[in-house]
């Protein structure tokens, strides 16, 4: 909105309460404007105190939701991929960031959809009918997503973690490892996932860059830039293989979907 729009607003704004108070003031009626309370009371019973805190429990889950997305879901692999496979065809800015993040997030929908079906049925629907308190609902909520990182998780980089954090390597099972250690874990095994498929992507471009910079030299054109060169060869050969099938396909074969 610029700078006129905006002045129109709220002179408009500020026209039609004059208005309603003059017309209230001819009836005799107060003037209708508004009186906001905003404050903090002691509060009268343990109910008020149980929704004070659901509500900071909320405000504290809906600040942390990007990072709960970026780092619990498939989203980091999703992403890095897709954004290494834009740099090695070489096309700069095409697709965008938007239609990479996008596709990233409709993917990761797609691929954590069974872990939310289970955190709705087991933690959430029961919390919301008052079968279960908030301690067991979040208990039941993570265990879904805590099975996911393991599934996604190298046991090097587990037990990387529970060195520095001072604990035993666990023996019996993974319900030995804290979420707090597993979080970090999973991000690390993550990007050396996404790096792995990066470099397979990236090979059969650069081999197409060194033929026609090599070609481009035996020729004497050495002020011609290979790229320009290579990007149509490279779109040609990444059209031809089906490229986003490939690559979206084995994002997907990559988390077991």
């Amino acid at each position: 909105m610029n700078r006129e729009a905006l002045l129109t607003l709220v002179v408009l704004s500020i026209a039609l309460i004059l208005i309603s108070g003059f017309a209230s003031a001819q009836e005799g009626l107060p003037l209708p404007f508004p009186n906001l309370n905003i404050g903090v009371r002691e509060a009268q019973s343990p109910r008020d105190v149980a929704i004070t805190l659901e509500i900071l429990f909320v405000l504290t889950i809906i600040t942390l939701a990007p990072a709960i997305l970026v780092m619990m879901t498939s989203f980091t692999r999703i992403v890095i991929v897709l954004s290494f496979v834009r740099q090695a065809i070489g096309t700069q800015q095409i697709p965008s960031n938007q239609i990479i993040i996008g596709l990233a997030l409709f993917m990761t929908f797609f691929i954590m959809t069974p872990v939310g079906k289970e955190i709705n049925d087991k933690a959430l629907q029961p919390y919301l009918a008052g079968r279960i308190d908030r301690q067991t609902a979040f208990n039941q909520a993570i265990a879904p997503l805590r099975r996911f990182m393991f599934s996604q998780t190298r046991e090097g980089d587990i037990e990387l973690f529970m060195h520095f954090s001072g604990k035993k390597v666990p023996v019996s099972g993974p319900d030995e490892v804290p979420t707090l250690t597993l979080i970090p874990a999973f991000v690390v095994s993550e990007l050396k996932t996404a790096f792995m498929m990066a470099l397979f992507i990236y090979i059969p471009f650069l081999i197409i860059d060194m033929v026609v910079a090599s070609t481009l030299m035996s020729m004497g054109m050495l002020m011609l830039p290979p790229v320009m060169i290579s990007l149509p060869f490279k779109i040609l050969l990444f059209i031809a293989v089906d490229g986003w099938h490939m690559i979206v396909g084995s994002l997907l074969q990559s988390f077991g979907t």
